[in-house]
């Protein structure tokens, strides 16, 4: 039985970059020159603290970290941006988390779209990774390629193809 593993993992070496990178060119840019924006990673909690002194600041510096990510090789979907800026003080405040894992939701979401292939293929969802398993490789192959189009939301690797 051919099997492989849908996962979803950030290497924080590689955002540590992007947010040391963007530091940088927070501090260059012409529109941010002489402005409090600053911008911090946490490596314990996974997340990237924000601070800026208006909306369009904050903008400008999310739009640097995303284009630093995609530069580092990380997919900016790694980022959930769903919380809401707040304010604090003179300042607007952000906390981004980065995603690790597949959460339920999104597994099942996967998990359904496998089966609407119809392939004689099984899976299953364990310690947020999916495996996959199949007699046959060419389905693997063809559901590696399927969820490659799809748009999920979250980014997807596919680790350890055991033949």
């Amino acid at each position: 039985m051919a099997s492989f593993d849908i996962v979803s993992k950030t290497d924080m070496q590689k955002v540590d970059n992007a947010v040391q990178v963007s530091k940088k060119e927070i501090q260059n840019r012409w529109d941010l020159k002489n402005s409090e924006c600053s911008i911090e990673l946490n490596k314990q909690n996974k997340s990237i603290h924000i601070q800026v002194e208006n909306d369009m600041q904050l903008n400008n510096v999310i739009d640097i970290l995303h284009s630093r990510l995609i530069k580092q090789g990380v997919d900016p979907r790694a980022l959930d941006e769903s919380k809401p800026h707040y304010a604090s003080g003179k300042f607007i405040k952000k906390d981004i988390t980065i995603r690790e894992g597949i959460e339920k939701e999104k597994s099942k979401e996967i998990i359904e779209k496998i089966k609407s292939l119809k392939l004689k293929a099984t899976t299953q969802y364990m310690d947020q990774q999916i495996r996959v398993t199949s007699k046959s490789i060419d389905e693997l192959q063809r559901i590696i390629g399927f969820l490659k189009t799809q748009d999920i939301g979250i980014p997807l690797d596919f680790q350890n193809f055991k033949r």
